[in-house]
């Protein structure tokens, strides 16, 4: 399976499980250090633990292997490394504050929806 369809699957888990606002940017041709993001907005704290869990059950199934995780324990945004797919899961807040979806607005940004 390529990246995009791995990608495309793991943003859909996101969305099924109630994430907000949930995008797929192809960031390949912009960057050396992976081909996708999925970002996506958790309504609270807790929230954003129980989505990265449903994306690493999603992960371990279509066999792809961790390579790093940040901001696991009381924080408002956790990045799972993946290779060539990273997942961010913010809260709204630090979403906003960031703005990767701006900093990555030239790149192909693809809409998620359940």
């Amino acid at each position: 399976m390529d990246n995009y369809k791995v990608a495309k699957e793991l943003a859909e888990v996101l969305s099924q499980r109630k994430a907000s606002d949930v995008v797929l940017i192809d960031i390949a041709e912009k960057s050396s250090f992976a081909d996708y993001f999925i970002n996506c907005t958790a309504s609270s704290e807790r929230q954003l633990g129980a989505l990265q869990e449903s994306v690493d059950e999603k992960a371990y199934e279509l066999g792809l292997e961790q390579k790093g995780l940040e901001g696991k324990s009381g924080n408002s945004w956790i990045l799972v490394d993946y290779g060539d797919i990273i997942v961010n899961i913010f809260t709204a807040e630090m979403r906003e504050r960031y703005a990767l979806d701006k900093i990555w607005g030239d790149c192909k940004i693809e809409r998620i929806e359940d």
